[in-house]
């Protein structure tokens, strides 16, 4: 770290402050805030009801049947990720008719598979300031805008998170202090907390692994500064949730199989659809069809034109999940900088603590896995930051996902590559959204529901809505709700010879509950107390037998991996315990669903060759050298 680069920092600071008077403090995005009215009064009436439920799958693909040449929906999303059910709750709640179709579950791709932080960048703020680009830093204005929408709309599976940044020499002290209240600064009204240095000591009383040398420097004190975390997957399901209770009719493992063209104005009017669950096939028209499908954006848009300039530029992000031990509850570790350039950090998250991550070059596939040598690359990363051995036998979960990174197909060179989001409609009625990243996931819904209407001329009865819209299990959701269900609800269990008795709604499972499923955990709590459901599917983890009854009926849950992996997240947190938690699973979910023997194992098998794909350290296959 040089003095010229506190010296630019300082400027740049400058240049900031200069621009808070207006951008920051009284963005137009702020203002928007009063829209909706009594339409937002509705909607918040009918998803926060307590006994609302979702429509059942066969009345939502029915309402995709029925939309014909003749009666067609508004808007088809194609994808049911964090945008594309983004699209579809934006379009419902502007009064639009809406469908959306996903080949497999909501969050089976990257939405489920990110970093879990809900941030405004600190990196491209630095990027910003050195580069003097005003650009990016309304980039990094509308991400904390954005940021603190999102905790606020989903506070149940959303919080404020403090980060460490380590600081091995005053330099890094002084650059990384004036970085991240300039960070604050640009948060505005919008800031999580304050950041502030803490002294080597005071540094390692809060994060007690963190080493106090480095190879041949001694920590000089940290600066901690405020970001969001999420649960991703439980957030993309309550965003397909609530837009299945605002009017959209959401369908998961349903499959595009060919776009359907207007002969005469080769405008696109629909979509030939697979149940992929049952193999029936059925055609689904309207007006706009929104491309929402993250890494396969490029597959839909090649059903128009096989020649189609591709527009995904893939890039790979391995994390890996460690025991709780490894970083204190409430703090995370954030090295902006390693030796070779990159980022690492270490988060603590649902009890165990998530490192990662990498960034290179892949190919598009349904489960990407990740390397060997990424995994090494994340474990000889944080073993430089940390007092304790790092072992690759501590790997509980590791898993890849692809980021779409978006490059605009009209751009004439590669450098447009960005991570922010790009919509356009290069085909009449195939409105295509991509990039971008979780945090913003709002806005840019919002900019295709926009693109759509264009696209359509469609008539919304409203403005977007969403900016103040909280999501499912949000009302009334307070952090202290846990507390009722411990004192209100028992655990009745069966037990091996097939008696049930009654066990305590201990701290953990109710806070589990009131955090994954909000103001909605009474229901699971009441099936685990009057339907003998209240057992815990793993030893050591708080999920309970009544989720999965719950999801089946309330979630559209349709599969084993669909509960391990995205309705309940012990897929990601401990492969190992997922593998034995996998019977019951199935065994439950057959009842709901009158499976029969052959699709139980099935189910099973496909359950544990998507646990194959997670490289914990038991189904790992590696030679230990470094990290025994």
């Amino acid at each position: 770290m040089s003095v010229s680069s506190i010296r630019r920092l300082a400027v740049g600071a400058a240049v900031v402050a200069a621009a808070s008077g207006g951008a920051i403090f009284f963005s137009p995005s702020v203002a928007s805030s009063d829209r909706g009215g009594p339409i937002l009064d509705s909607l918040r009436r009918r998803i926060g009801d307590p006994t609302a439920s979702v429509p059942s799958r066969s009345v939502q693909e029915s309402l995709l049947i029925g939309a014909s040449f003749s009666n067609p929906l508004d808007v088809l999303v194609i994808g049911g990720g964090a945008t594309g059910t983004g699209v579809a709750l934006d379009a419902a709640t502007r009064g639009l008719r809406v469908g959306l179709v996903e080949r497999d579950d909501f969050s089976s791709g990257t939405s489920s598979r990110s970093t879990k932080l809900i941030h405004g960048g600190v990196r491209y703020l630095e990027k910003a300031v050195f580069n003097l680009d005003y650009g990016q830093l309304k980039l990094v204005f509308h991400a904390l805008e954005e940021r603190k929408q999102l905790i606020e709309n989903a506070p149940h599976l959303c919080h404020a998170l403090p980060c460490m940044t380590p600081c091995f020499d005053w330099f890094e002290v002084v650059y990384f202090w004036i970085g991240l209240k300039m960070y604050d600064l640009v948060a505005g009204r919008r800031l999580l907390h304050l950041s502030r240095y803490y002294s080597a000591q005071e540094s390692a009383e809060l994060f007690p692994t963190l080493a106090r040398k480095g190879k041949d420097k001694s920590l000089r004190g940290t600066v901690v500064y405020y970001d969001g975390q999420m649960n991703d997957s439980r957030l993309n399901v309550g965003l397909a949730c609530t837009a299945a209770l605002a009017g959209a009719a959401v369908l998961n493992h349903a499959e595009v199989v060919s776009l359907i063209t207007d002969d005469a104005t080769k405008r696109i009017i629909g979509a030939r659809v697979r149940n992929n669950l049952t193999g029936q096939e059925f055609d689904s028209y309207a007006k706009v069809v929104v491309n929402a499908a993250g890494p396969f954006c490029d597959s839909i848009r090649k059903m128009v034109d096989e020649d189609t300039k591709p527009m995904i530029c893939p890039s790979s992000g391995v994390h890996i999940v460690l025991p709780d031990y490894y970083s204190p509850e409430g703090m995370g570790l954030i090295v902006p900088k390693t030796k070779d350039g990159r980022v690492v950090f270490m988060l603590p998250w649902l009890g165990r603590t998530v490192a990662g991550t990498t960034d290179s070059n892949t190919s598009i596939t349904a489960l990407p896995e990740p390397h060997e040598d990424e995994i090494q690359f994340i474990l000889d990363a944080i073993s430089d930051y940390l007092n304790i051995k790092v072992r690759r036998t501590d790997v509980l979960s590791a898993w890849s996902g692809i980021r779409p990174l978006a490059m605009d197909p009209t751009a004439k060179s590669t450098e447009s590559i960005s991570r922010d989001h790009v919509v356009f409609e290069e085909c009449p009625g195939l409105v295509t959204i991509t990039g971008g990243k979780w945090t913003t996931y709002r806005s840019m819904a919002e900019d295709a529901v926009d693109a759509a209407i264009k696209s359509g001329k469609l008539n919304p009865t409203n403005e977007c809505v969403t900016q103040k819209l909280q999501l499912l299990g949000s009302y009334g959701w307070e952090p202290s709700s846990f507390t009722a269900l411990a004192q209100q609800y028992v655990r009745m269990k069966k037990t091996y010879g097939g008696k049930v008795v009654p066990g305590a709604m201990d701290t953990a499972a109710a806070k589990h509950l009131s955090h994954a499923y909000g103001s909605m955990a009474d229901r699971v709590a009441t099936i685990a107390q009057e339907e003998g459901l209240g057992k815990r599917l793993a030893h050591g983890h708080p999920f309970l037998e009544a989720e999965v009854a719950y999801c089946a009926r309330h979630e559209y849950c349709e599969s084993a991996v669909d509960f391990i992996a995205r309705r309940c997240r012990i897929a990601f947190l401990d492969t190992d315990a997922a593998a034995r938690a996998l019977q019951r699973v199935v065994e439950i979910l057959a009842s709901e669903h009158k499976w029969d023997k052959s699709r139980q194992k099935q189910e099973l098998q496909k359950a544990k060759e998507f646990l194959e794909t997670f490289k914990s350290s038991k189904n790992a296959q590696f030679n230990d050298g470094k990290h025994n």
